[in-house]
């Protein structure tokens, strides 16, 4: 058990890949987000339908707080999360080339 938040840190140098796919499949889900909304699709998520007209708290919501997790949390217990954002960016991808198509 980390004693102290910066101790924490030492959990990202041992699980770095589970930590950086983490932070980038929520990235990716913020872009695909932001992309959908710019093209005119509607959020299915009624919080993140609410957030998304404010671009602070979407930031907050969909970069910043997941950073914070993955500084805290293991990476091992960040696997099931990464791979349900894997599984979110997969259908956000698939809805965008339905629409697109």
């Amino acid at each position: 058990m980390a004693t102290s938040w910066w101790d924490s840190s030492a959990t990202f140098k041992r699980c770095t890949w589970e930590k950086v796919s983490f932070v980038l499949l929520s990235l990716f889900d913020l872009t695909l987000t932001i992309l959908a909304m710019y093209l005119g699709l509607s959020e299915i998520n009624p919080f993140i339908r609410y957030i998304v007209h404010i671009p602070v708290l979407l930031l907050v919501i969909k970069l910043f707080i997941p950073l914070l997790i993955a500084w805290i949390m293991p990476g091992r217990l960040l696997l099931p999360s990464s791979a349900l954002l894997a599984l979110i960016v997969v259908w956000n991808l698939k809805e965008l080339a339905i629409f697109l198509w």
